[in-house]
């Protein structure tokens, strides 16, 4: 399995294809699309699709902050196995606010999180899921981008509301802020890049190593 590895060199890199490839997306959507979205609110407001996605308790006693991007196999592995039995063991008892933010490392990645941000905010966590449970399929697909708006139909996101979403230049600038201020902040240097308490997890990304961590933390 490949591993996302970033280093500064790779970060500006990506940052000039990732401004060329905002003139590729807005290939997909269609000329009336854009007409048809001109004047209208189709989407939800730029401030609830920016917002931290958080599960569980709030005033949970740990907090865990995941950076991830939704083309990382990594990433898929992390939600399709262990994250499954943290939410069921930490989250949903109470014990861990789990925090999710995007990390994108490609323009896959990117058009990905632009949309399940704006797909309704209750939703948002399904549709992560599908996303990564559904990777391999939808990103190696012959058309990723109608992948992609099968997915959001499945989120009741319109077609129109989709194309709107992921040209819209404030939400692409605001995940990409996430994730630059998650780079300056932490130092990322591969994903999914686990922070509990504020601290990398350096462990391996088994049940087993964060039960580990976070029962001792718990403890304390």
């Amino acid at each position: 399995m490949i591993k996302y590895v970033v280093n500064n060199f790779a970060i500006h890199r990506f940052m000039v294809l990732i401004a060329c490839s905002t003139l590729c997306f807005m290939t997909i959507a269609t000329t009336e699309a854009l007409a048809n979205s001109h004047g209208k609110t189709i989407l939800p407001p730029i401030k609830q699709i920016l917002s931290d996605r958080i599960e569980g308790d709030p005033s949970a006693p740990i907090t865990m902050i995941e950076y991830a991007s939704m083309t990382c196999p990594h990433c898929a592995e992390f939600h399709t196995e262990a994250y499954k039995l943290i939410k069921k063991e930490y989250v949903e008892t109470g014990k861990v606010k789990f925090i999710y933010r995007d990390f994108p490392l490609d323009r896959l990645g990117l058009a990905a999180a632009m949309m399940a941000r704006c797909a309704p905010k209750e939703r948002y966590f399904a549709i992560v899921n599908i996303i990564y449970q559904s990777q391999e399929s939808w990103a190696r697909a012959p058309d990723p981008a109608a992948a992609l708006a099968q997915i959001a139909k499945l989120a009741g996101m319109s077609k129109k509301t989709f194309d709107a979403c992921i040209i819209d230049k404030n939400i692409y600038e605001g995940v990409m802020k996430i994730r630059n201020d998650g780079d300056k902040k932490f130092n990322i240097k591969a994903t999914p890049t686990i922070l509990i308490d504020g601290k990398t997890f350096e462990g391996d990304k088994t049940i087993k190593a964060f039960r580990s961590e976070l029962n001792a933390l718990l403890k304390k």
